[in-house]
C-alpha cells in the first residue's frame, strides 16, 4: 500500500463507474449550466467488535486523494493545456499522502442483491465477519458529493464479535482492492474521529457521533 511509482495521468474516454454530463436549465428565468458525474450508489458498515469494544475501519489508498494532494504540494505538476494524451509525473509524494480511513463500504452495482445483502457481502470481503442481514441496523441514507455527483449513500450498523470472524478480509485483489483492516478502540474513538493527521471520510466522523448517541449509553447500562 504504501510504494506508488510510475505515476501518469490522461483523458478518460469511458468508464464502469463515472459519466460525465453538462446540464443546461433555466432556474426562475435564468439560463445556468451545471457539469456533473453520475455514479453508483453506495452502502457503508459502522461495524463496532463487543468481544474488545473497538470499531473495525479500513484503510486504503486513494488517488484522488492523493492527486489532490499532489495538486496542492506540486501545482506546477498539474499544469498542462493539453488534456488528451498521457504524460508522466515526477514521484514527488509518498503513498501515504493518498492513505485514507473509511468505513467498510460497497457501491450498488448489483440489482439482484438488496442494500442489506450488499452491506453483508462487503463486510465478509473487507473485514473478513460474516454477519446476518437480520443483525444490520440502517441508521439513515444521505447525499454525498452533491454538487458534482449526488449520489445517495446508505449506511448501516453491525455489531460482531471474535468467533464471527470469517477470514481476515483486505478485499478482492483481482478488483484492484488494497484493503488494510485497522480497528479503533471506544475508548480513542472521538479523540481518533476529529484527529486531522489520520485523513478519513466524513462518514467515519458521522458514525462514530452517532454511536456516542444511540448506542455507548447502553454499553454503560451493561
Amino acid at each position: 500500500m504504501e510504494s506508488i511509482e510510475d505515476l501518469a495521468v490522461g483523458p478518460c474516454a469511458a468508464s464502469q463507474y463515472l459519466r460525465p454530463f453538462r446540464l443546461r436549465y433555466r432556474q426562475n428565468g435564468i439560463s445556468k449550466t451545471w457539469d456533473f458525474m453520475r455514479t453508483h450508489d453506495s452502502v457503508s458498515i459502522l461495524i463496532f467488535n463487543t468481544s474488545r469494544r473497538c470499531f473495525v475501519l479500513v484503510k486504503q489508498f486513494r488517488p484522488a486523494v492523493y492527486m489532490c494532494e499532489m495538486e496542492r504540494h506540486c501545482p506546477q505538476d498539474l499544469e498542462c493545456k493539453n488534456q488528451e494524451s498521457w504524460r508522466t509525473l515526477p514521484d514527488r509524494l509518498p503513498a501515504s499522502e493518498g492513505v485514507t480511513y473509511e468505513l467498510c463500504a460497497g457501491i450498488v452495482d448489483k440489482p439482484q442483491l438488496s442494500l442489506e445483502e450488499i452491506a453483508c457481502k462487503e463486510v465478509l470481503e473487507e473485514c473478513g465477519y460474516e454477519v446476518p442481514i437480520v443483525s444490520l441496523k440502517r441508521i439513515t441514507s444521505y447525499r454525498s458529493g452533491v454538487g458534482v455527483t449526488g449520489s445517495k449513500q446508505t449506511l448501516f450498523y453491525a455489531e460482531v464479535t471474535d468467533e464471527m470472524k470469517a477470514s481476515e478480509g483486505g478485499g478482492q485483489p483481482e478488483e484492484g482492492e488494497l484493503i488494510e483492516v485497522v480497528e479503533i478502540p471506544l475508548q480513542n474513538s472521538m479523540n481518533f474521529a476529529f484527529d486531522e493527521s489520520c485523513p478519513k471520510t466524513m462518514g467515519v466522523i458521522f458514525s462514530f457521533i452517532w454511536f456516542q448517541t444511540n448506542i455507548a449509553p447502553k454499553l454503560l447500562e451493561k
